[in-house]
């Protein structure tokens, strides 16, 4: 028995013994003289099967590749169809939608669980103001830094 792509083939287990058998009793049926007529109608009929066989089994890989082709255009063309939509992906819009809708839901997380005291919101921090100035308008332009810490702590009156 031998395997081919998948198929089968059974072959009878014919030795030596049963051919010359095979040969006397074709001899005794045919005649000497018939025998190499039938030997090459048998040949001709088994070319003919073969030729059969390997075209069939030439049509059958043929629908199977076919079939093949048709998975791989299927497949091609879910492809295509996924690079067209990343064409119209936004990252920054599919980026910025969790951040917002978690930001929106952050006081929600932040609130104390029940039975819990309430606490108290943090305070905003308030801008620092700037130093006021130690000269006044009259005593002529000033510059646009603020003078260091040290000489402001010792003027204590505007110098004309």
């Amino acid at each position: 028995m031998t395997a081919s792509l998948g198929v089968q083939a059974f072959i009878f287990d014919v030795g030596w013994g049963e051919l010359v058998l095979i040969g006397v009793v074709a001899l005794i049926v045919f005649g000497p003289k018939e025998l190499p007529v039938v030997l090459r109608t048998v040949g001709q009929y088994m070319t003919k099967i073969r030729r059969m066989a390997a075209e069939f089994q030439s049509q059958f890989q043929e629908a199977m590749r076919e079939a093949e082709m048709a998975e791989l255009k299927q497949h091609f063309d879910a492809i295509q169809d996924a690079a067209k939509d990343i064409g119209s992906f936004d990252p920054a819009g599919s980026i910025a939608n969790p951040i917002e809708s978690a930001a929106a839901e952050k006081p929600l997380a932040d609130a104390a669980p029940p039975g819990a005291a309430p606490t108290a919101p943090a305070p905003e921090p308030t801008p620092a103001e700037p130093p006021a100035p130690t000269q006044s308008a009259a005593a002529g332009p000033q510059s646009a830094q603020p003078a260091p810490a040290s000489a402001r702590a010792t003027c204590s009156a505007p110098q004309p």
